[in-house]
């Protein structure tokens, strides 16, 4: 079985959680599952974040939605193939 997940790491997350969100918005129907975590609340509130997302579907699709969320200033995203054993 494959399992692909993207995790993506924003370091500047006030500043690119806005365009980060409207193209994992436009490719929804390939994210099975997605966490986001980031430290801190309310006045504490970090400017870092990381999101793990599940992806189904095309891989080439996966390699897309990796290259059009690298495009954006602040964001890493990496896309991990992984073959699992039954």
């Amino acid at each position: 079985m494959k399992r692909n997940v993207l995790l993506i790491f924003m370091s500047t997350r006030k500043e690119t959680a806005e365009m980060a969100q409207k193209i994992l918005t436009a490719w929804g129907c390939f994210i099975k599952t997605r966490l986001g975590i980031h430290d801190g609340v309310l006045e504490n509130c970090t400017d870092t974040g990381l999101v793990f997302i599940e992806l189904v579907g095309e891989e080439e699709k996966h390699e897309e939605l990796e290259r059009k969320l690298n495009l954006v200033k602040g964001v890493d995203a990496r896309l991990v193939k992984m073959e699992i054993q039954d």
